[in-house]
């Protein structure tokens, strides 16, 4: 008898674990792809390219200049000089022929300065007075942007993490939502121990810590399984695409692995103490229900 009971103990514990690692697995893939999606959402804002182009008076030593005035600006993340025979080459390059040939060999094209802006100046209002603070220098007779594009690639991210923040609250509720059922169920089938004990007179405190330090243990079996499995899905991801790297960083998997650990102790820790105390509470012949 003994054995049997010990043996469904164990299968019992094993349920429980599996069921727990499954639920923090969702909740790892939630943390993982909102912070990867706000890490593409700032990757996107910042490859974002504002044109100056320059008088046809400024020299190489003046552009210098000029790209390491900008570089100290707070919304620019970085500059790079374009000269008047790379502009040229690469127009040239780009339509198959050479356009001083019809010029009497003259360039057609000015010096610019292209500029990368930071994320948090990557909206319309931001860049319309960046735009008329640049134009206010010598140096810069006109500043290009795709204002359009802006406003499309604003309105997106906010559409999309708009929905990823919807999907991320419901995965949530229903993450607490199972490891509640999955410890309750586990304190359930001991209810009449929790009786017996009340009735001899032990603590609520002294009756509650077998159950909760059985339910840590679950956790903290179910947060290593799932962040090695996560970790592992993630490197085996990287292996197939190097681009992956440019999105999930150090810094995001080291952030989803203890979100999963600290939930995952926290949540059964919580769980475990509602659920004994519900039964605590409850009447014997509330028991046979």
């Amino acid at each position: 008898m003994k054995k049997k009971h010990r043996i469904l103990g164990q299968m019992q514990w094993l349920t429980s674990c599996i069921s727990t690692t499954l639920v923090l697995l969702l909740l790892g893939l939630v943390v993982l792809f909102g912070f990867s999606a706000h890490k593409m959402s700032e990757s996107v804002r910042e490859n974002l390219t504002i044109t100056l182009l320059l008088d046809d008076d400024v020299d190489t030593e003046q552009a210098d200049t000029l790209s390491m005035r900008l570089d100290m600006k707070p919304y620019v993340r970085s500059t790079t000089i374009i000269s008047k025979e790379q502009a040229l080459k690469e127009e040239s390059d780009r339509m198959g022929t050479d356009p001083t040939e019809f010029l009497g060999g003259e360039n057609p094209y000015t010096a610019s300065i292209e500029m990368n802006v930071a994320a948090d100046y990557a909206c319309t209002d931001s860049l319309l007075w960046i735009a008329k603070e640049l134009k206010a220098m010598w140096q810069v007779t006109d500043v290009v942007y795709q204002r359009d594009l802006v406003d499309n690639l604003n309105d997106t991210l906010q559409k999309a993490t708009l929905v990823l923040a919807i999907l991320a609250l419901l995965l949530m509720v229903i993450s607490v939502v199972l490891i509640n059922n999955t410890v309750r169920l586990s304190v359930y089938a001991r209810r009449f121990t929790i009786h017996t004990m009340r009735l001899v007179g032990a603590s609520w405190g002294f009756i509650r810590w077998p159950f909760i330090k059985r339910s840590l243990g679950i956790g903290l079996t179910a947060a290593v399984l799932a962040d090695a499995l996560l970790i592992g899905g993630v490197y085996w991801a990287l292996q197939k695409d190097a681009y992956i790297t440019t999105i999930v960083d150090t810094n995001i998997i080291v952030i989803m692995a203890a979100s999963v650990l600290v939930a995952g102790l926290l949540l059964t820790f919580v769980c475990t103490w509602l659920s004994v105390g519900h039964f605590l509470r409850m009447k014997e012949n509330e028991m046979y229900n």
